[in-house]
């Protein structure tokens, strides 16, 4: 994977809260200057944040929000898409924001709600990125247009997972794009398993944000992908590392069945074995320990004895059937992500990472995460 793409893969989220998958940040003053108030979660009154009627210009990640002029909101309401928005008085609320919430991702918007298109929206592209193995690994392929065949990329039918950024693609399983078709929104898709189309990608194509799509035409929720890129003149600053922590999968269960010889058994429980057994077991289990410590081990033991014991004198007879055995395998190859943590003036910042960072990050004048 070349330094680009990783970078732009690299950071799954931002926020002030690592749970975060989106966000928006509101400013007193217009190109994002003067004091600053961001948040990840629903806010019915901005008076609790001593930000009511102060907003002039916002950025927002992730997903859309919807903010209005009036608590809980009523009055009017636009809805913003991701992006920059250097100054709310294009929409009528410059100063008069006092309340915000996202927006479902599967919600339908008309057109006549949105505000006008953010300036990062302009300026940064769609683009759509295949790995050919699950998880964002293998060798990857990455578009910011349609399409109508891999062959020509040396891709086909090799896609596992994808990253999309910035609008919907459609991907296909057949060239020009043919046969069964499905719908992906801007996020991270591990493994197009989900979908049936696990390498059966033959083209792709971007989806006009004006489109009207069918709920059944979209594949499963993706989680949050956060687009880093650079914008149009936009400067960056080199922020310090303060932690960074491996974050590894949980573990998999992994079952198989194998032959085992199973006792059979011709009579009851053999009594006199099971309290001899007892009796053994609790002498064994009174040498472990002091004190009142041995009493318990001395209680263990004699449960543990006359399990052991109440086999004994049993019948021998056998028979082999199949058995399942399962275990648990931790996760060793390599961390599902790392949790960083940056110091950018003064203010502590934390994402999610695909690989592990340097001792800086690169971020912009919000302290937002460059590549």
């Amino acid at each position: 994977m070349n330094a680009t793409l990783r970078n732009t893969l690299a950071v799954t989220a931002v926020a002030f809260s690592a749970q975060a998958f989106a966000d928006v940040t509101f400013y007193e003053r217009e190109e994002f200057q003067g004091r600053s108030f961001t948040t990840a979660q629903q806010v019915r009154n901005f008076e609790r944040f001593g930000f009511n009627d102060r907003a002039s210009s916002a950025v927002v990640i992730g997903d859309r929000w919807e903010i209005c002029e009036d608590a809980r909101y009523s009055g009017r309401c636009v809805v913003l898409r991701p992006g920059r928005y250097p100054s709310l008085a294009a929409m009528g609320l410059n100063d008069r924001v006092s309340s915000v919430r996202g927006v479902s991702r599967t919600a339908r918007i008309d057109n006549s709600r949105y505000a006008p298109m953010p300036a990062a929206e302009i300026a940064v592209a769609a683009q759509i990125t295949f790995f050919e193995r699950e998880g964002f690994q293998g060798q990857n392929f990455t578009t910011d247009r349609q399409v109508g065949n891999f062959e020509r990329f040396g891709f086909n039918d090799r896609a596992s997972s994808a990253v999309v950024i910035g609008d919907r693609w459609e991907v296909c399983e057949n060239a020009r794009f043919g046969g069964r078709c499905v719908v992906l929104r801007p996020g991270r898709y591990p493994s197009l398993a989900a979908m049936g189309l696990n390498d059966r990608i033959s083209s792709v194509r971007d989806v006009s944000r004006n489109a009207q799509i069918d709920d059944r035409r979209y594949a499963p929720p993706p989680a949050a992908a956060y687009d880093n890129r650079r914008r149009n003149n936009e400067r960056v600053y080199e922020a310090n590392v303060t932690s960074a922590r491996a974050v590894m999968g949980t573990p998999e269960q992994r079952c198989w069945i194998e032959p085992q010889q199973v006792p059979q058994e011709r009579s009851g429980l053999n009594v006199p074995g099971a309290v001899v057994g007892a009796v053994i077991g609790g002498i064994l289990g009174h040498q472990v320990g002091s004190g009142r410590g041995n009493d318990v081990a001395t209680v263990g033991g004699a449960v543990a004895g006359g399990a052991v014991g109440a086999n004994v004198g049993r019948g021998q007879q056998t028979q082999t059937q199949d058995v399942q055995r399962c275990e648990n395998v931790s996760s060793q190859a390599r961390p599902d992500y790392w949790d960083v943590s940056y110091n950018f003036r003064g203010q502590e910042h934390r994402i999610q990472m695909t690989t592990r960072p340097g001792n800086t990050v690169t971020v912009n004048e919000q302290g937002e995460p460059r590549s």
